[in-house]
């Protein structure tokens, strides 16, 4: 059942935290999708009493079945981000920098002294510690002020009609009109983002049956509430039942000795820690590398960048989305929320020579210049891309919306 989450946010890994998770916006309170409005469709509409037998035969009861596909629309937004999921990508420094930011660090932390006598109690039943729950709680939905604001249905509806992953997503249909079936939640409160994943944690129905828990007791595996003890308890479940080991990190940073046989890092490289040891491997204040069981050495960042030993736990949150930046961003943001400190490796310059720092530093001199880059997380989206269009297009030059570090030199010159 996991691999069906897997393969859904392996996709949506792709996109920048600013475009999935906000961003750097101000966490003010929940906040709605921007609406999505319904479009007639007769070819969906076709496709809607097509499933509606298909559904019967799954034994959905027409007294659920009825009332949901009446109100599903077709929104032709849900297919447009579908079809941009692959269109951002960025740096590992350019992830923590939005993953581990200092405003999502200090929520974290907020949230967890909050939280505590329930994720307390979570950790005692599942075994995974708060601080780790928490940092998926807070990449995932900015700690419930992101949950999404879209008809499930009508989003997984749209997605299975277009054809694209047209039976993962009608399974996911089916699925979450089980959850309607079963009386988890309603119809009005069935609501997430555009690909159908919901609530504090962001399950996708399927691994909602699969893994949630009513852990307040109240007959409800409610992970959409405002009280989030069910969706923190489901995810603590969900990572349990992947093999979590309670008191084991996900990985430490390391400093590899010179000259380290970059042929032996990845993933499918595990070796015993004391052979990595012996290889010259050691943490960044030059001790061993404490045993925790097989370990590999992971460098996501290129050989010049940051090192990281990653241990069981590592692969355990890989099940939870099949993204490597995603796990350094949650054992990293956990270990911050924990009071550790920030990673100490050099982190490389992007295709364009630049850090996150200078292309932060680039947006808020064009926002200052009249060109309004929307924010400076330091992600070149579209709105970067246009407002470096209309500064090259005002002085003449060629235009390519596209930064440098003579874009940065001219605009700290005020050309």
């Amino acid at each position: 059942m996991f691999l069906s989450r897997r393969s859904l946010l392996a996709g949506l890994s792709t996109l920048p935290l600013s475009a999935c998770l906000g961003g750097g916006a101000p966490m003010s309170g929940p906040r709605a999708a921007p609406a999505m409005r319904a479009q007639a469709n007769p070819e969906f509409d076709n496709w809607k009493a097509a499933f509606r037998t298909r559904a019967g035969a799954a034994g959905i009861p027409s007294s659920v079945l009825d009332p949901a596909l009446n109100s599903a629309g077709f929104l032709p937004d849900v297919i447009s981000r579908d079809r941009r999921q692959a269109e951002f990508t960025r740096t590992l420094e350019d992830y923590l920098g939005i993953a581990v930011s200092p405003e999502r660090l200090s929520n974290g932390r907020a949230a967890l002294s909050r939280h505590m006598s329930t994720l307390r109690a979570i950790e005692s039943r599942f075994g995974v510690e708060p601080e780790v729950i928490t940092a998926i709680w807070g990449l995932e939905s900015r700690y419930g002020a992101e949950r999404g604001d879209i008809p499930v249905i009508s989003a997984l509806a749209t997605l299975a009609f277009d054809g694209r992953r047209g039976a993962f997503f009608e399974s996911q249909l089916i699925a979450a009109l089980r959850i309607l079936q079963r009386g988890d939640t309603s119809m009005q409160n069935l609501r997430g983002s555009w690909a159908g994943a919901m609530g504090h944690t962001q399950f996708i129905p399927t691994t909602f049956q699969e893994y949630a828990v009513d852990f307040t007791g109240d007959g409800r595996r409610d992970i959409w509430a405002e009280d989030p003890s069910d969706a923190l308890a489901s995810a603590a479940n969900y990572l349990n039942r992947m093999g979590w080991r309670r008191g084991q990190p996900w990985g430490v940073e390391a400093r590899l000795p010179e000259g380290f046989d970059m042929a032996a890092a990845g993933r499918g490289s595990t070796r015993a820690v004391q052979a990595w040891s012996a290889a010259g491997v050691r943490d960044m204040d030059g001790r061993a590398i404490p045993d925790h069981g097989p370990a590999s050495v992971l460098t996501p960042d290129g050989p010049q960048g940051p090192a990281f030993v990653i241990f069981r736990n590592f692969s355990v949150l890989m099940r939870y989305n099949n993204s490597e930046f995603y796990v350094i961003g949650i054992g990293h943001l956990s270990d911050r929320i924990r009071g550790g400190g920030p990673i100490r490796g050099a982190f490389q310059p992007d295709r364009f020579g630049l850090r996150l720092g200078d292309r932060q530093e680039i947006q808020r001199r064009l926002t200052t210049a009249g060109f309004d880059t929307q924010g400076a997380d330091g992600v070149i989206g579209p709105n970067s891309e246009a407002a470096i269009r209309a500064w090259q297009q005002a002085r003449g030059q060629a235009v390519t919306g596209q930064p440098s570090r003579a874009l940065l030199e001219a605009l700290r010159q005020g050309a």
